[in-house]
C-alpha cells in the first residue's frame, strides 16, 4: 500500500477539534478511505501531511504507516504526490493524537 495513491474524504480537518475527545486539536488533515475497512471494522484513516489548509477531500500518496502496538488499527499517511516526510517529520507531526498509543512509523 505505501506508494499507493489514494482519495481521502476528510471529516476532521485541519484547525478541527476531535468529536469525543475536544481537548484533541487536529494540525493536519484527517479522515479516511472510503470502502477500505480497517482491522477496527471502521473505514482506514489516514493523516495527511503536506496541505496547511483545511480540505473536505484529498488525493494523495500513502508515505507511511503507523502500526499501533496497543491498539486494532493502523493509520496511514499521505501527502502530495512528489512530497516526502522523514520518520522524524511524521512522528512529530501526528503526536498530537498517536502520543497516547505505542506505534511505530513504517516507511
Amino acid at each position: 500500500m505505501i506508494g499507493d495513491m489514494v482519495k481521502v474524504i476528510v471529516d476532521r480537518p485541519l484547525g478541527s477539534f476531535h468529536p469525543e475527545h475536544p481537548e484533541i486539536y487536529y494540525p493536519v488533515n484527517y479522515g479516511y478511505v472510503e470502502g477500505i475497512i480497517a482491522a477496527d471494522g471502521e473505514e482506514q484513516d489516514v493523516y495527511i501531511l503536506g496541505v496547511t489548509e483545511p480540505v473536505k477531500e484529498f488525493t494523495g500518496r500513502i508515505i507511511a504507516v503507523i502500526h499501533r502496538e496497543d491498539d486494532v488499527e493502523e493509520k496511514w499517511v499521505a501527502a502530495p504526490e512528489h512530497m516526502s516526510f522523514g520518520k522524524d517529520e511524521i512522528i512529530e507531526q501526528v503526536r498530537f493524537q498517536e502520543q497516547y498509543f505505542r506505534s511505530e512509523v513504517i516507511l
